[in-house]
């Protein structure tokens, strides 16, 4: 089976049961801190996301997938080359893993075909696929089935891969042996949580989502806090700091499939050009890709949002004054934007003192 996941672009494969019971205390304190935001499904199963044979009954074992999706075809990406465009004020930044096709398409069609070719080996079998689609613990199966260890950044961390990979399930209604877990190698490295810009990991292993800027670029609907605008920067969708800021991701591997390659609209983007897309435009540029599922208004309001962080004053990295009368210029058209959450921070954006 290790070489048919393979072959179809996963690297590693791996086995658990559906016994999640020493995680259920973690999620029901995480929930009742109210770390999970405004993300109401993530409570609205309550325990069952922590028990895969209520989620999906009849499920006796669970495989667990990840893959690599560094993109293939950009030669510098790095660490530093990522804080370096984090210091251009005109360009917009989107976060790796979605500058290329939209990871859900491409994990759930190829968990597919392993389930397909498991069926021609074993008979028909009842299973269900999921990749980031529902109320499932991926992390948790991922650590007890081998695929790495939970950083303190709460991402899943393996030694020879980073953090850089998406996570896939196939739940099955058999047994299959389990694949071992395998012992954390965090230490008292505190990387990711001395650069997280927010100080959203609020101690090892605990995110607040409510100051995560990869929660509020993309799951926060609504106004993005004050106190924080200025320290998202030039972020328009996602962030990786805390990931390029661990060690392991020295070993992040790029991915084997084109699906994954940086679109050069989303490579090193500028402010200016993104102020312009009107709906149609964001909709042709984000076809096939995750981004487009925020919609255009709040894309719209990120964007702004860094549009509004260049304009202020007194920044290391000074925008010229030409380039601030044209992010005013570009703002300005969205000032009457329907949607309020777009019109408060387009006004937001043009106070600030250029």
């Amino acid at each position: 089976m290790q070489n048919a996941a393979q072959a179809l672009g996963f690297s590693q494969i791996g086995v658990t049961g559906v016994n999640l019971s020493e995680a259920e205390p973690g999620l029901k304190a995480w929930l009742a801190a109210g770390f999970h935001g405004s993300m109401n499904y993530m409570a609205s199963h309550g325990l069952k996301r922590a028990r895969p044979s209520e989620l999906v009954p009849g499920t006796v074992s669970v495989i667990t997938v990840r893959m690599d999706y560094l993109p293939n075809n950009v030669a510098d990406l790095s660490a530093e080359s990522e804080a370096n465009a984090l210091k251009q004020p005109m360009q917009g930044v989107v976060s790796v893993y979605a500058r290329g096709r939209d990871y859900h398409k491409v994990l759930r069609h190829r968990l597919q075909q392993l389930q397909a070719q498991m069926a021609d080996w074993v008979g028909p079998f009842g299973y269900r696929v999921f990749t980031d689609s529902a109320p499932v613990m991926e992390a948790e199966l991922a650590v007890k089935s081998g695929q790495g260890w939970r950083g303190k950044n709460t991402l899943v961390l393996q030694r020879d891969a980073g953090s850089f990979f998406f996570l896939g399930e196939i739940f099955i209604d058999f047994e299959l042996p389990e694949t071992a877990s395998i012992t954390s190698h965090c230490g008292t490295c505190s990387a990711c949580l001395d650069l997280c810009p927010t100080k959203a990991i609020v101690a090892p292993y605990q995110l607040d989502a409510r100051r995560c800027i990869s929660y509020l670029t993309i799951e926060h609907a609504g106004e993005i806090p004050h106190e924080l605008r200025p320290l998202i920067g030039n972020r328009i969708y996602g962030c990786d700091d805390c990931q390029w800021a661990c060690p392991w991701n020295k070993y992040a591997k790029k991915s084997t499939l084109p699906d994954f390659n940086s679109r050069d609209a989303l490579t090193a983007p500028q402010l200016l050009d993104l102020l312009e897309w009107d709906e149609a435009s964001f909709l042709k540029n984000t076809e096939g890709s995750s981004i487009r599922r925020i919609g255009h208004a709040r894309w719209l309001r990120n964007v702004a949002l860094a549009a509004g962080n260049a304009l202020r004053g007194g920044q290391r990295h000074d925008i010229t004054k030409a380039e601030a009368l044209a992010l005013q210029k570009a703002l300005i058209r969205w000032q009457d934007h329907p949607d309020p959450v777009v019109q408060e921070q387009v006004a937001w954006s043009l106070a600030q003192p250029a």
